[in-house]
């Protein structure tokens, strides 16, 4: 009985402290997020990034694939010597520098005399990181093609540009899709960094949050769950895109 006794109260102690950080928790949500419909700081910051990832993936895709192409042609051929000599470096410069710093010198050097939106100097500095490291994936993904598939065109009549389009790169582009999935996934998280430009993300939105209430548990979990749930979005996304690709081979 007396150990009976010894257990109650230990479990009760525990079901008070349970009642009391749920209470705790109660209140802190509404602070956080009902109170002065701080919840719209989440929300508007979420949609600018996911604008500035949207526009930011397409022109590191069209950015990315030129440049490889680019690439692949002047180590294949040993043509277009001069661009392929800007582009190693643009991919030098590019690699070699975060991205953070890559923002503060495109908004506050390179577009410092120009009135621009900050959304737009956002997606031209990931747009421009994300073609760089886009570049070297489809590269890869060209030179990894076996090369009785560039002959295999040439003896359909094909040229050299009409064979890297119809033939080399829809391969490429089965092989590269993971990893070019991760690129788009790793760019999405990179734009957490948009505040150093004042802009405000989703990021930006919930340390805003945290300023507002000097509570960070919270807006940061909370930033962090939207991250979580999109990229698993994304990767669900790709999963299924790959299955389709895979069994169009059959």
């Amino acid at each position: 009985m007396p150990y009976m006794g010894i257990a109650g109260g230990v479990w009760d102690k525990i079901r008070d402290a349970m009642v009391a950080w749920g209470l705790e928790l109660k209140d802190s949500f509404v602070q956080n997020f009902i109170a002065e419909n701080r919840w719209k700081y989440l929300v508007n910051g979420l949609g600018v990034t996911l604008q500035v990832t949207f526009f930011a993936v397409i022109i590191g895709i069209v950015l990315g694939f030129l440049v490889a192409i680019v690439r692949s042609t002047a180590d294949k051929t040993g043509k277009l010597g001069f661009l392929n000599g800007i582009c190693r470096v643009y991919l030098t410069v590019i690699r070699g520098t975060p991205v953070v710093v890559q923002l503060l010198i495109i908004y506050f050097v390179i577009f410092s005399s120009v009135d621009i939106d900050k959304v737009v100097a956002a997606v031209v500095a990931f747009g421009l990181n994300s073609g760089a490291y886009v570049a070297e994936i489809v590269r890869s993904g060209i030179m990894s093609i076996d090369q009785g598939q560039f002959e295999a065109g040439r003896s359909l009549g094909f040229n050299y540009g009409q064979t890297m389009w119809h033939i080399i790169v829809p391969q490429a582009f089965k092989n590269v899709l993971p990893a070019l999935a991760n690129e788009f996934i790793v760019l999405l998280k990179e734009t957490s960094v948009c505040g150093y430009i004042a802009l405000q993300d989703l990021t930006k939105g919930g340390d805003i949050i945290r300023s507002r209430t000097y509570d960070p548990f919270l807006p940061l979990i909370a930033v962090a769950v939207i991250y979580l749930v999109i990229v698993m979005g994304l990767s669900a996304l790709v999963t299924r895109l790959e299955r389709r690709l895979r069994s169009s081979d059959h």
